[in-house]
């Protein structure tokens, strides 16, 4: 068994945790993003919400609401190749264009 580790950018914690869970009050939005993230990293991030509920350990509901929590957020696109295809998500950082556009 091999362990695999992710970089994850000092932003995501210091500031999208705290806005997720403590503003918001969406913890399972954070955890979405970091399993559509480390996902991503690995070059794969295709899943069903039950697929994706069972990565995080919650509901698929929850999962659902999470999933459009990060898409109204623009941390999140989806994208599906037909209706009852598994869906493909990319992870979205935003803040990354901010820094570049006041650089």
């Amino acid at each position: 068994m091999t362990t695999q580790s992710y970089a994850i950018h000092r932003y995501v914690l210091d500031t999208l945790m705290a806005d997720l869970v403590g503003h918001d009050h969406r913890p399972s939005s954070f955890l979405v993003y970091l399993a559509i993230t480390a996902a991503h990293a690995d070059g794969r991030a295709s899943f069903s919400h039950t697929q994706l509920a069972e990565r995080t350990g919650q509901s698929r509901r929850t999962v659902q609401n999470a999933v459009e929590t990060l898409k109204q957020r623009g941390l999140i696109e989806v994208s599906r190749q037909g209706p009852t295809e598994a869906a493909t998500y990319v992870p979205l950082t935003p803040w990354r264009r901010q820094r570049d556009e006041e650089a």
